[in-house]
């Protein structure tokens, strides 16, 4: 008689552990479904295709950055993020940090002394504004 309780307690706990541990695994994923996207736009000084390449792969350096695009013309860059995870200032200090100026933080001097001549913009060239941040993708 012993050997069952025992036998069945084993399966008992057993049981609540492993619904505990498939429990705990659907909560982590729920948690992940509800990241939060916002997108923004923010201006960023540059000149040409190689810079082009910096300014994004520094934006998409930043962890929670999914996505980053800047468009030459309109001295703009575009970027989708995860914001549970990083903010639109935090971005543009990691562009900066690559040596390019921001709307907000000026880029860092050493990096800018750094960059290849083509890429030297005008530090006082004009940047468009930020237009807007929106979240869950609407802009």
């Amino acid at each position: 008689m012993k050997k069952i309780i025992f036998t069945i307690a084993i399966f008992a706990a057993i049981g609540l552990t492993n619904g505990f541990s498939q429990e705990h695994s659907n909560h982590t994923k729920h948690q992940t479904e509800k990241a939060t996207i916002t997108k923004a736009n923010f201006g960023v000084r540059g000149n040409c295709g190689m810079c082009k390449r910096t300014i994004e792969k520094a934006a998409n350096s930043v962890e929670g950055v999914s996505k980053a695009q800047w468009s030459k013309e309109q001295k703009m860059i575009m970027v989708s993020f995860d914001s549970s995870k990083t903010t639109e200032l935090a971005i543009q200090k990691a562009v900066a940090a690559s040596g390019y100026d921001t709307e907000n933080v000026k880029g860092k001097t050493e990096a800018y002394n750094k960059l290849p001549g083509c890429c030297k913009y005008d530090r006082s060239m004009k940047m468009n504004q930020k237009v807007a941040s929106k979240k869950d993708g609407q802009i």
